[in-house]
């Protein structure tokens, strides 16, 4: 297992700083459209998970009439 140097720049918390500067490189978002993002992939995956059962009952259905 590695260890860890000691940070020398006055703790863990400077690095997570560095993500919030306008320095930083990236797409920047905010923490709420993030879990707007997120919920609406949720919502998509369901929104599949539902209409391919429907597509599947249907065509079942449909083949045993």
């Amino acid at each position: 297992m590695r260890c860890r140097r000691a940070s020398t720049t006055g703790g863990g918390g400077s690095n997570m700083l560095r993500f919030y500067n306008d320095e930083a490189p990236g797409l920047r978002l905010s923490p709420t459209m993030v879990l707007v993002m997120s919920l609406c992939f949720i919502g998509f995956v369901t929104a599949l998970l539902v209409f391919g059962k429907l597509y599947r009952s249907c065509t079942a259905a449909s083949a045993s009439a």
